[in-house]
């Protein structure tokens, strides 16, 4: 069985300045050395990217943006490139957030067209794939996340499979102060892992699968202690460096 580093990522969404992003890294990165055992990622906003770059530099804490679009370059007014991040030195990108996807229509076509994009930039993608409310009491969970991974890694080659992270992320757990229990994280997760499993074996055995569904300090050691979970994408709990640190703990246990 393949070895899996747990990853650890926090998701800022529209907080934090660059005043508050450099505060924050001052006050974390010196405890990354101590939490060695998984990778951590924060995923500022646009503007904190390249002064959390520096921050980070030689910590072993990486940084990922939250979206990027799927050209190289156009007239795409408000939008940024994959290679834009790569040249500031951004390692990854959160890709189909459900927050993406209700909020701003974001298609699983355009997700199809940006996770090979990401790749080809040297970009680690970060998929978030879930289910709403209803899909889930309809019995709806597995359809759901079938169909989202077959459209959004579509145009992924195989080989390179292994490397995107898939996010689990119900949505109706997603900033609601609800939680998926550990039993239906790791049902769904196992799910997933199906499902690249079956398109390509030993990716299916090497692919990173994170939860993200209000995971805190309280419950991350029930939830990422299960087997088949390989860490967690973080919102709110994120946004305080003690806090996020206890979560990082909590994946290397």
């Amino acid at each position: 069985m393949a070895e899996r580093t747990p990853l650890v990522a926090a998701n800022w969404k529209m907080h934090k300045t660059v005043a508050e992003t450099e505060a924050f890294l001052d006050a974390f990165v010196p405890r990354a050395a101590e939490l060695d055992g998984a990778e951590l990622v924060v995923c500022p906003p646009y503007p904190s990217l390249a002064p959390a770059v520096a921050r980070c530099a030689g910590s072993g804490v990486r940084v990922a943006a939250q979206n990027m679009h799927e050209e190289p370059r156009g007239a795409f007014t408000g939008e940024v490139a994959a290679p834009m991040l790569t040249e500031l030195g951004v390692d990854g990108v959160i890709l189909g957030h459900s927050e993406r996807r209700l909020l701003f229509g974001e298609s699983d076509e355009s997700l199809a067209r940006k996770v090979p994009a990401a790749l080809e930039a040297g970009l680690t993608p970060i998929l978030c794939v879930g289910e709403t409310e209803g899909e889930r009491d309809a019995n709806q969970t597995e359809a759901v996340l079938r169909r989202q991974l077959d459209a959004d890694l579509a145009k992924a080659s195989d080989g390179r499979l292994a490397e995107v992270v898939i996010a689990y992320e119900p949505v109706w757990a997603i900033g609601t102060g609800r939680n998926a229990t550990p039993e239906q994280a790791a049902e769904a997760i196992a799910f997933i892992r199906s499902l690249v499993a079956h398109r390509e074996a030993a990716a299916g055995e090497a692919v990173r699968i994170l939860y993200g569904g209000s995971v805190k300090p309280g419950n991350a050691v029930e939830i990422l202690g299960r087997d088949g979970v390989d860490g967690a994408l973080v919102g709110a709990a994120s946004l305080d460096p003690t806090d996020f640190a206890a979560i990082a703990v909590a994946a290397q246990l």
